[in-house]
């Protein structure tokens, strides 16, 4: 009977520390965004212009604006997600809500810029909607085989 309480209370003792030394999760940073606006790509930007697997013509647009990061650490790869209509209120991404992503966001409010690409038969003014950001106060590393050394 001892040995059963002995067991139990040492159990119990280290699901109770579980809940203590638990390490923090690296949690996504939310980003706000605002003064959104656009313009057509200048220069050479423009060229080469086209939509994902399509090869209609496309105009080309830099969505410009400032991303405010209050988690005091610079967030790194901050996916940026909205809804972007054209004059008729038709989507220019169909069934696709992430618009691109703003590398490095530091501590603050700076500026951003994401380049997209719109049909070239989607009438403007566009219009930006539900824009909003988010994103790892760390570098996020795909996991590579050359990451190892071999014995050979």
């Amino acid at each position: 009977m001892i040995r059963f309480l002995t067991v139990l209370l040492v159990s119990t003792l280290i699901w109770f520390s579980s809940w203590i030394v638990t390490p923090t999760a690296a949690a996504m940073t939310p980003i706000k965004l605002s003064d959104l606006s656009y313009e057509p790509c200048a220069g050479d930007e423009a060229d080469g212009s086209v939509t994902s697997g399509d090869i209609r013509p496309a105009n080309c647009f830099t969505i410009k604006g400032k991303a405010k990061n209050t988690s005091g650490k610079t967030v790194v790869d901050a996916d940026v997600f909205g809804r972007i209509y054209d004059a008729n209120d038709n989507s220019t991404f169909e069934n696709r809500g992430r618009i691109g992503t703003i590398e490095e966001v530091p501590p603050g409010t700076s500026d951003f810029a994401i380049r997209i690409s719109v049909p070239a038969n989607q009438p403007t003014p566009l219009k930006l909607k539900n824009f909003k950001a988010s994103g790892f106060a760390g570098k996020v590393r795909p996991y590579y085989y050359d990451d190892f050394e071999y014995d050979n």
